[in-house]
């Protein structure tokens, strides 16, 4: 263990609610919506698609599924990644990644080459620009932590609104393979993200620099002497950026019950949140809604899910009430809202209905991070944000085809919006059975000691933070 080579800066000196960190509000904000407003607005894409190769909802919907699902299974990578390499790189090559996807995608001749390029190449560039600058933003701001989050949020509202006429426009005019070649070309801009994440470091003391040292070598042994009964002589041999990246990652994390059953609230609300940006305009078209009104409908939605994330994260800011109590209060209003989706079929029902989705929807996303960072603690954000994703990845994967299927078989769009609508109920329990554990204190602070089934203080968490320079 070469340990002693490492710069001795670290982790960030504490939150500047301020100062540089609007910078790296303006990086989230541009990453939010680049990636997740990219993927409500492909909504556009995707009826154009299901035409050109005459396919069902349910393959087409692959695309999408394929792409928020890699986005969340690769949040732990770059998670770990970006803690030993640094955010600003490995953003910078997500960045390249989610370009290079979209831009081989617009050359795509079946489905299959649209679920590896545009599915899982652009998802995993996703992965490795969203988690570690969400991340970075964390450790930047901390009493004004809701507001940055609800701040840089709203990218994804702002570029939805200006991206799905936009795409349309493109469409029209280039066809949907060269609308994909721009918008990979645009997708360059998370490279100039990456460059925008300043690292946020302090100077540790010899004496506990040389103290976290050694707790990190009897980690990283830990590690290595449980695969040494195999091999034992393999495991000095071992690859050591392997090791290393793996040390980084906080598997505590699964031990933690208040940490698991957030996740599961995840899953159930991925079910639900992706699927009704994927087919609001194939809905409204079926309905007879011109094509153009139909694209206006995502951008109406972007107009109050913008309202919704700033008017919502203020109010957490307040401190008014728990952000648990809000975010169960506003899961339970999506979700009958989403519910109410099939009673519209004209344009001005739509609109309302768009309005309504977008505005709760906001009030949604704008705290669920927030809420997050409260359950396992900001000094765990990092590695408990890719793991979230990570679990969240099969609620992000099955929804929109789950979706996809009611529709093909029912022959009705409106239905994939009900399956979204009973699976946000569905996840708003698991939020009222986490609520009761904050009650009781349960799962608080403690983790479960996988050996002796003993609790214990988390070992000083901050070392997984513990990175190169």
């Amino acid at each position: 263990m070469e340990l002693r080579r490492k710069s001795r800066t670290v982790q960030p000196a504490g939150p500047l609610d301020g100062g540089y960190g609007w910078f790296i509000v303006l990086s989230t904000f541009l990453v939010f919506g680049l990636t997740f407003g990219v993927i409500k607005s492909f909504g556009v894409f995707f009826v154009e698609i299901q035409h050109y190769f005459a396919t069902t909802a349910t393959a087409s919907s692959w695309i999408t599924s394929i792409s928020v699902a890699t986005v969340h299974f690769g949040a732990p990578v770059g998670s770990a990644l970006s803690t030993y390499f640094g955010h600003r790189p490995v953003v910078v090559v997500g960045g390249l990644l989610s370009s290079i996807g979209m831009v081989a995608g617009s050359y795509a001749q079946d489905l299959l080459q649209l679920y590896i390029t545009v599915g899982f190449l652009t998802g995993f560039g996703y992965a490795l620009t969203w988690t570690p600058t969400v991340t970075m933003l964390g450790w930047y701001f901390e009493k004004r932590r809701p507001v940055a989050n609800a701040l840089a949020s709203t990218g994804e509202c702002i570029l939805t609104f200006i991206l799905t006429p936009s795409f349309q426009f493109m469409v029209d005019q280039y066809s949907w393979r060269g609308a994909m070649l721009i918008l990979g070309a645009l997708q360059l801009n998370l490279c100039l993200c990456g460059a925008l994440l300043r690292p946020l470091n302090r100077h540790i003391p010899p004496k506990e620099l040389e103290e976290k040292e050694h707790e990190l070598e009897l980690l990283s042994q830990s590690h290595i002497d449980s695969r040494s009964s195999n091999n034992r002589s393999d495991s000095k041999k071992s690859d050591p950026l392997n090791v290393k990246i793996i040390r980084y990652v906080d598997y505590t994390l699964i031990a933690n019950a208040r940490f698991m059953v957030y996740s599961m609230f995840g899953v159930f609300a991925a079910l639900g949140f992706f699927a009704p940006s994927l087919f609001l305009v194939p809905y409204a078209r079926s309905q007879g809604v011109e094509e153009y009104q139909a694209a206006s409908l995502m951008s109406i939605s972007a107009v109050l899910d913008l309202l919704g994330r700033v008017l919502f994260g203020w109010v957490a800011n307040l401190r008014l009430v728990k952000t648990v109590h809000q975010l169960i209060v506003t899961v339970i209003l999506l979700g009958i809202v989403l519910l109410l989706c099939p009673l519209a079929t004209t344009f001005t029902q739509l609109a309302l209905f768009s309005a309504g989705y977008g505005l709760v929807f906001g009030a949604t996303v704008s705290i669920h991070i927030t809420v997050l960072a409260e359950v396992v603690g900001v000094e765990r954000l990092g590695s408990a944000l890719g793991f979230f994703m990570l679990i969240r990845s099969s609620g992000g994967l099955l929804g929109p085809p789950l979706a996809g299927i009611f529709i093909d078989k029912m022959s009705d769009y409106g239905t994939g919006f009900l399956m979204a609508g009973v699976a946000l109920l569905v996840s708003a329990l698991f939020l009222l059975v986490l609520q009761q554990m904050n009650k009781k204190g349960m799962g608080r602070g403690k983790d479960v000691n996988l050996e002796n089934g003993k609790g214990h203080e988390d070992l000083k968490q901050r070392n997984f933070n513990f990175r190169k320079s």
